[in-house]
């Protein structure tokens, strides 16, 4: 996108008619950076890490749009249109709220993309909306196309289990960290003594 921005100065106003002169324009380039996961995938991950992680246990709307810092009536449609794909159940009541449906290590992050907003496109070329006049000539298209099967390939690597795993992991190193902060903090003291 390019933007321009121009410089005006005041010169001469008379029966409410105003001059202005432009006396500079500046011309701004703004790269757009490219979407992999939209609002609604990521929405969904996280969504599904929580439920996860409290594997067998109904959880409110509620808790995970507060947990998760995700505006709640947006998070709703998320989670309806996860009921719709069986990747989540619901039930009413207090006691009620959401829960996985089947083992995170069945529910893969190439599902949630196809799901929420499509096969992963690295490029929006005409070719994919109706014939390229340059189809015959293009030496992008089959890079493209083959840079987007790898991507695909590893998304479909990537189950909901195997990113709880790696969250679980990080936390129990953030905890022993904070430990071994803590003991180290303990022992300086002690030695101050």
């Amino acid at each position: 996108m390019l933007l321009f921005l121009h410089r005006l100065h005041f010169v001469s106003g008379q029966n409410n008619n105003f001059v202005f002169l432009i006396t500079d324009t500046i011309f701004i380039s703004i790269k757009k950076a490219m979407k992999v996961l939209t609002k609604k995938t990521d929405y969904a991950i996280r969504a599904l890490l929580m439920l996860a992680a409290k594997r067998g246990k109904y959880v409110s709307a509620k808790s995970i749009a507060v947990e998760q810092d995700m505006p709640y009536q947006f998070l709703r449609g998320v989670l309806q249109e996860m009921i719709r794909h069986d990747l989540i159940v619901s039930k009413e009541g207090v006691q009620g709220g959401f829960m996985l449906e089947k083992d995170p290590d069945e529910t893969r992050v190439r599902q949630l993309i196809e799901i929420f907003q499509g096969m992963v496109q690295v490029s929006e070329c005409m070719f994919r909306k109706q014939i390229c006049g340059n189809r015959s000539r293009c030496v992008l298209r089959h890079e493209i196309m083959r840079i987007e099967e790898v991507v695909n390939s590893e998304f479909e690597q990537v189950t909901i289990g195997k990113l709880l795993r790696k969250l679980n992991a990080a936390g129990n190193l953030i905890t022993a960290l904070k430990n071994g902060e803590e003991q180290s903090s303990e022992i300086q003291q002690k030695g101050e003594r």
